[in-house]
């Protein structure tokens, strides 16, 4: 259902790859909104992923950007107000990487050429987008600017590695850059912390599987979609949230509010 919540809007979304990414069903509700966008991501991951798919579904173009260089990014800026006519309304960082989880090196055994890889890839990333948008003064007043986070950055799971540490300082970056955006532009910055979902980075994690089935099992409302991160994307960017900046908010059913659940604990008890 359309309510055109972003009618006249226009943005940039980072990271599409496939259709069970964040940022693809995110993209597919900006348009049904009303709102036009550029799609962009890294080279190698547009070469890897059927961006071309999405981009014609939603009138879209895509422009290849390495969100780790600066260079890239000024381009991409530069582009997406000149094809969509004007300053930016919303921003989604939908970007994470973690190249020890890939090459199976435990969290007290880490390569330090991966970890910093991961961190610039998966936060540091953030700052340069928004130092980008800041110091070009791309964003529009009242815009606002998403990037997804998972509660791993507030509490411990094992197998998360060193992407925990990297949402951590992710969230830390939107609430430091938040107050001078909002300060200065006017511009609203938030992290939206997701229920572990079924995307292709997702299930790159160790154990992927059962945590979801567990994470289900603890949330009052059973875990968030992809979907649904889309549907409460779309109304961060939309003028009905508009004094909400520096948050992060938690789109999990419930989970990060539970100690244990019922079905937890009985499973737990006839397991044993």
């Amino acid at each position: 259902m359309s309510y055109n919540l972003l009618k006249g809007k226009r943005g940039i979304i980072f990271g599409a790859l496939d259709a069970n990414s964040i940022a693809w069903k995110t993209a597919e509700r900006v348009h049904e909104e009303g709102g036009r966008f550029v799609l962009t991501n890294a080279p190698i991951a547009l070469r890897m992923g059927q961006i071309n798919e999405l981009a014609e579904k939603t009138n879209a173009e895509v422009i290849p950007a390495d969100a780790t260089s600066i260079e890239d990014l000024e381009n991409l800026v530069a582009k997406a107000t000149e094809i969509l006519g004007g300053k930016l309304d919303f921003v989604l960082h939908s970007i994470g990487m973690s190249v020890n989880v890939r090459k199976g090196n435990h969290y007290t055994n880490q390569n330090y050429d991966f970890t910093h890889k991961g961190w610039d890839i998966s936060a540091g990333s953030f700052h340069k987008t928004m130092q980008v948008l800041y110091q070009k003064d791309a964003m529009n007043e009242w815009g606002s600017i998403i990037a997804l986070t998972y509660m791993a950055s507030q509490r411990v799971f094992p197998d998360y590695n060193d992407m925990a540490d990297n949402k951590a300082y992710l969230e830390s970056i939107a609430r430091s850059f938040g107050y001078f955006f909002g300060r200065d532009k006017k511009v609203r910055v938030n992290t939206i912390s997701q229920s572990p979902t079924p995307t292709t980075a997702g299930q790159g994690v160790k154990g992927f599987d059962g945590f979801i089935s567990y994470a289900d099992q603890m949330s009052p409302l059973g875990n968030a979609t992809a979907l649904d991160c889309a549907n409460y994307t779309v109304a961060m960017f939309s003028d009905l949230t508009k004094r909400v900046t520096l948050q992060n908010l938690y789109n999990d059913g419930g989970f990060s509010n539970m100690g244990v659940s019922d079905g937890v604990m009985k499973a737990f008890v006839e397991g044993n």
